[in-house]
C-alpha cells in the first residue's frame, strides 16, 4: 500500500526541499530558530481553528499579505491546511483523514514549510493528526469453525483468527472476550509488531457423544473512548479421536533472506511428521487463520511439500521482518491442525541508487548576484541502510558553483565567484550522489542555472567615428548615412535608441540640418546643403540602452560637404559700360606682346571646378590677339598693319575645371588709334562684385580699417583746409579782388609753387548764403585749374569739393595778371558746375589699369 504525503522518509525529505523556495537573486536563507508543534484531531471539519502562526511566530500580521506569507508544498500534493493571511491563523482546508494520510503508523505528522518574503525568512511546522476512534475492529468472517479432536488433552491451545481495526494506539484492538462456556478459555498474545491475537485454550475434556458441537462468541475489543467492538461467532465442531496428530520439529523457526531474493526463492523447508499411516499420515500445510493479509502476499506455501517460496518482492526498507503463522494437518478424519511459526529477518543489500531531489530557487540567477548566493537545495536519499544509505554529493569542475552542506543529506548549491552572462549564460551544473555500498552506486542529476542579464554593459559604436562625404544640392529628406552600435546585454537591456546631441551649426539647431532614425541610426539630411555656405561640420550621435539605469555612448559623425560644379565663372574685369560692349583703345604704333588688358574671373566652386581658363572664342583677326589661358592675358601677336581694320571684335570665353564645364563670356571692342585719347578704359573702371571678393574674414577687416583710415585721413585734411581758407577770407576783406569768387588762372609758365605764393583771402558778402569757390592753381594739369567750394560756413563744414575750372577764354583777364604775387584771388558768389568732360592724362591712366 502507498504512503500519504508527509509520511515516510521520503515524503518528508520531499517536502522538505520546498523549505528553501527562494526569490531570484535573493541571499541565502535563514532558518527560524526552533520548530513550533501542532496537534490537531482527525476529521475536523473545514475552517477548523489549528493554531495562530502570526502570533507564534512573532509576525506583524498586518504585513503577511505584502510580504507573502504561504504554505510550500510540492506540487499535486493535497493542502490540507492553510493559513489565512488577514490574522495568521492556520486552519483546516480540508477533512483530514488520518489512516488515509498515514496508513496504520503510531504517528501521523503533516510537515509544514513557511516561507515570507522581504526579508526571506523559512519556518519548519509539524502537525501532528491524531487519531480518534472513528473505526470498530472487525473479523474476516463473521462465523469461524473449529474442529478439534475429542481426544485433545487439556491445555491445548488453538490460534484464533485476528480482528483489525485501522486505528492506532489505543484506538485500535486493545483484547478479547469470549462468551461464558465451561470448556474453554481465552489467552491474548502479542506480537512483535505489539498487535493482538487470540488463542482458544481447552480447559475441560471433551466428550463428542455428549457434545459434538460448541458456540462461543468472540468479542474485539479496541482501546477508544468511547470503546468499540466487533464480534464473531466460533463454531467448534467436536471430532472422532485420532490417535496420532503432527508434530512440527520446533515450535518456531528464523531464516534470512537477501531483501533482492527472486520471486520463487525457497524461504524454508518445513517438516512436520504424523505416526499414522495412509491418509491419517498425509500432512496438509497451510497459513494460519491470523496470519497478516501482506504476508498471504509476499509467500506461499507448498501444501503438500511444507515449502515456503516467496511470492513477492521484499523491501528491507519497508520491513526487515517478517512473522509467518504455519499450521499442519493430517487428512484423517477428525484432523487436528498443528502450528508453527516462522520469522523470515531480511538482509539488507545495496540495491537503491541514491535519489536527488533539485528545488531550484534562484532560477535565472542574477549575473550580479554576490559569491554565496543560493542557487538551488538539493536533498539526497539513499533507502538502504548502514553504509549503503551513507551519501556523499558533489558537483561537476569548472563551474562557479559548490555544495554546501546544511544538515545530513541536505545541500545548498552556491555561487563561487561573480557570473558574467555575456561570457556564460547559461550553466548545467553536474550533480553526483553516491552511496557508501559495494559496489557503490550512483546517480547524477543536471541543473540548468541560466544567468539573467543586469545592465552592466554600455553600448559601443562600431566605429570609433564616422566619416561622411555628402555632395552638396542634395535633395532634403535623403539618408545620408547610417551609425551602428551595439550592446553585449540581452533584451531590454540590449534595445538601443538613437539620438542627436543638442548643438549648433552656423548658429542654427543641429535639428535643422540632421535628423536620426531612433531604432535603426539611419541619418536624414533636412535641407540641401551648399558647398560655398558650409564645407564641412561634425554632430554628436548619441546611443542609450533601455535598461535601468541606462547606460549610453556617443561618436561622433563627421560631414564634409563635397563641392558640385554648380557656379558658372563671374567676369569681374572689363566691364562694359552701362551694358554695352566693353571698349578698349589700342595704338597702332603697338609692339607684339603689348598688353591690352587682363580678363579677369572667379568661380564661387572649389577644388577643379574652380580652376579656370581662358580662350578666344570669336575675333574679327585671329592672327592680331591672343589671350594667356591661365591668367586671362590679352596682348598682340603682330604689329597693325595698314590693312587691319580700325575695330576689332573679340569674344573671350572663361571655363572652368567642372565636370560638366560651366562657363561666361565677355565681348570686347578694341579700337585701333593713332594717339591714346586721355580717357578711362573699361579694363580698370570694375569693382569685384561680392562673390569675388575674398571670403576671409581677415580681409574684410583689412578693407574696412583701411577704408576707415582713409576717410578719416581726408576729412581731416578737407577740416584743416576749410579752416585756413576761412582766415584768409577775413585778411582780404576790403580788397579790390571783386566777391563772390576769386578766380586764379595759370600763367604760361604753371608753378606747383603758384598756392604758396598766392595770397588767399575769402571776403563773403555780409548776410548772404551763396557758395564761395576758390581756385588753386598747380593742382591739375596745363591749362586746368582747381576750385575749392566752401559754403558760408566753411569752417564748420565737414565736406570739400574739388571741381575743374575751365582754362581762361578770350573774354576773361590775362591770366598772367591774376597769378601775380602778392595779388589777391577774387571770390565770387556763382557756382560753378563740375566738369564731366575731364580726362586724366596718360600717365594717370596707365596708373588706373588693373593687371
Amino acid at each position: 500500500m502507498g504512503t500519504g504525503p508527509g509520511s515516510g522518509p521520503w515524503g518528508q525529505l520531499f517536502l522538505r526541499c520546498l523549505l528553501f523556495l527562494l526569490l531570484a537573486g535573493a541571499p541565502a536563507p535563514r532558518l527560524a530558530s526552533g520548530q513550533l508543534r501542532y496537534a490537531v484531531p482527525e476529521e475536523l471539519e473545514h475552517g477548523a481553528f489549528v493554531a495562530n502562526l502570526g502570533e507564534d511566530l512573532g509576525l506583524d500580521v498586518s504585513t503577511l499579505s505584502a510580504r507573502r506569507f504561504r504554505i510550500v508544498s510540492r506540487a499535486g500534493a493535497r493542502q490540507h491546511l492553510e493559513v489565512n493571511l488577514e490574522n495568521g491563523i492556520l486552519f483546516v482546508n480540508e477533512r483530514i483523514d488520518r489512516e488515509e494520510v498515514c496508513e496504520a503508523r503510531g504517528t501521523c505528522l503533516l510537515h509544514l514549510q513557511l516561507l515570507v518574503e522581504s526579508p526571506l525568512e523559512l519556518y519548519r511546522v509539524e502537525v501532528e493528526v491524531l487519531d480518534i476512534n472513528d473505526h470498530a475492529p472487525t473479523f474476516p468472517w463473521q462465523e469461524y469453525v473449529l474442529e478439534v479432536a475429542e481426544s485433545a488433552v487439556l491445555g491445548a491451545r488453538f490460534p484464533l483468527e485476528s480482528a483489525q481495526d485501522p486505528d492506532v494506539g489505543t484506538n485500535s484492538v486493545h483484547t478479547y472476550r469470549l462468551s461464558p462456556n465451561g470448556f474453554f478459555s481465552l489467552e491474548v498474545q502479542t506480537r512483535s509488531d505489539t498487535s493482538k491475537f487470540a488463542e482458544l485454550v481447552l480447559e475441560r475434556a471433551l466428550d463428542r457423544e455428549q457434545q459434538h458441537v460448541h458456540r462461543v462468541l468472540l468479542t474485539a475489543l479496541d482501546g477508544g473512548v468511547p470503546e468499540r467492538s466487533g464480534t464473531a461467532h466460533i463454531l467448534v465442531t467436536v471430532l472422532d479421536a485420532n490417535d496420532n496428530v503432527p508434530a512440527f520439529d520446533q515450535p518456531s523457526y528464523g531464516v534470512s533472506l537477501p531483501e533482492d531474493a527472486p520471486a520463487g526463492t525457497l524461504v524454508i523447508q518445513l517438516n512436520a511428521t504424523d505416526l499414522d499411516e495412509g491418509p491419517n499420515g498425509e500432512i496438509e500445510y497451510s497459513f494460519s487463520g491470523h496470519a497478516p493479509p501482506h504476508v498471504r502476499e509476499l509467500f506461499h506455501i507448498e501444501p503438500w511439500s511444507g515449502q515456503v517460496l516467496l511470492k513477492g518482492s521484499l523491501d528491507y526498507e519497508r520491513a526487515s521482518l517478517h512473522e509467518l503463522y504455519v499450521q499442519a494437518k493430517d487428512r484423517g478424519p477428525s484432523a487436528v491442525a498443528v502450528h508453527c511459526r516462522v520469522l523470515v529477518h531480511l538482509l539488507d543489500v545495496n540495491d537503491n541508487a541514491p535519489e536527488v531531489t533539485l528545488t531550484s530557487v534562484s532560477t535565472p540567477v542574477l549575473e550580479d548576484a554576490p559569491p554565496g548566493t543560493v542557487i538551488a537545495v538539493i536533498s539526497v536519499l539513499d533507502r538502504d541502510s548502514g553504509d549503503n544509505g551513507r551519501v556523499s554529493c558533489e558537483v561537476g569542475p569548472d563551474v562557479p558553483f559548490e555544495l554546501r552542506s546544511s544538515f545530513r543529506n541536505y545541500y545548498t548549491l552556491v555561487t563561487t565567484q561573480a557570473l558574467d552572462r555575456e561570457v556564460v549564460p547559461e550553466y548545467n551544473v553536474s550533480i553526483t550522489a553516491r552511496d557508501m555500498g559495494s559496489p557503490a552506486l550512483l546517480t547524477r542529476s543536471t541543473l540548468t542555472v541560466p544567468v539573467s542579464d543586469v545592465n552592466d554593459n554600455a553600448p559601443h559604436f562600431l566605429q570609433p567615428s564616422y566619416s561622411v562625404y555628402v555632395m552638396e544640392n542634395n535633395a532634403p529628406g535623403a539618408s545620408i548615412c547610417s551609425v551602428s552600435a551595439l550592446d553585449p546585454d540581452c533584451q531590454q537591456n540590449a534595445y538601443l535608441s538613437y539620438s542627436i546631441a543638442d548643438g549648433h551649426i552656423h548658429g542654427m539647431p543641429v535639428g535643422t540640418y540632421v535628423s536620426i532614425n531612433s531604432d535603426s541610426g539611419h541619418m536624414y539630411a533636412l535641407r540641401s546643403l551648399d558647398y560655398e555656405q558650409i564645407r564641412s561640420f561634425q554632430i554628436e550621435v548619441q546611443a542609450q540602452d533601455a535598461g535601468f539605469p541606462p547606460l549610453s555612448a556617443n561618436v561622433t559623425v563627421h560631414i564634409f560637404v563635397l563641392d558640385q560644379n554648380d557656379n558658372a565663372p563671374v567676369i569681374v574685369s572689363p566691364m562694359p559700360r552701362n551694358g554695352s560692349v566693353a571698349t578698349e583703345l589700342v595704338p597702332r604704333s603697338a609692339r607684339p606682346g603689348y598688353l591690352v588688358g587682363t580678363v579677369s574671373a572667379v568661380d564661387a566652386d572649389a577644388g577643379l571646378n574652380s580652376r579656370l581658363s581662358y580662350q578666344l572664342l570669336q575675333a574679327t583677326d585671329f592672327t592680331l590677339f591672343s589671350v594667356a589661358p591661365d591668367t586671362g592675358e590679352l596682348r598682340t601677336l603682330r604689329s597693325f598693319l595698314e590693312q587691319d581694320a580700325t575695330q576689332q571684335r573679340l569674344v573671350v570665353q572663361v571655363r572652368d575645371g567642372g565636370q560638366p564645364a560651366l562657363s561666361a563670356t565677355v565681348s570686347l571692342l578694341l579700337s585701333v588709334v593713332e594717339t591714346m585719347p586721355q580717357t578711362l578704359s573699361d579694363f580698370s573702371e570694375f569693382s569685384l562684385p561680392p562673390e569675388a571678393s575674398s571670403s576671409s574674414p581677415l580681409t574684410l577687416y583689412l578693407l574696412v580699417s583701411l577704408g576707415s583710415i582713409s576717410f578719416t585721413f581726408l576729412l581731416a585734411i578737407l577740416i584743416l583746409t576749410a579752416i585756413r581758407c576761412r582766415r584768409e577770407q577775413r585778411s582780404c576783406q576790403g580788397d579790390s579782388c571783386s566777391p563772390p569768387c576769386c578766380h586764379c588762372c595759370p600763367g604760361s609758365g604753371p608753378s606747383s609753387d603758384g598756392l604758396k605764393t598766392s595770397n588767399l583771402m575769402v571776403q563773403p558778402s555780409a548776410g548772404t548764403t551763396a557758395a564761395t569757390c576758390l581756385d588753386v592753381p598747380g593742382g591739375g594739369p596745363p591749362g586746368y585749374c582747381y576750385k575749392v567750394c566752401l559754403g558760408p560756413e566753411s569752417a564748420q563744414s565737414d565736406f570739400m569739393f574739388l571741381k575743374p575750372c575751365s582754362p581762361p577764354r578770350n573774354n576773361e583777364k590775362d591770366p598772367g595778371k591774376l597769378s601775380r604775387p602778392g595779388q589777391h584771388l577774387q571770390v565770387s558768389k556763382q557756382i560753378k558746375q563740375p566738369n564731366t568732360d575731364w580726362v586724366p592724362p596718360s600717365t594717370q591712366q596707365r596708373a588706373l589699369k588693373r593687371y
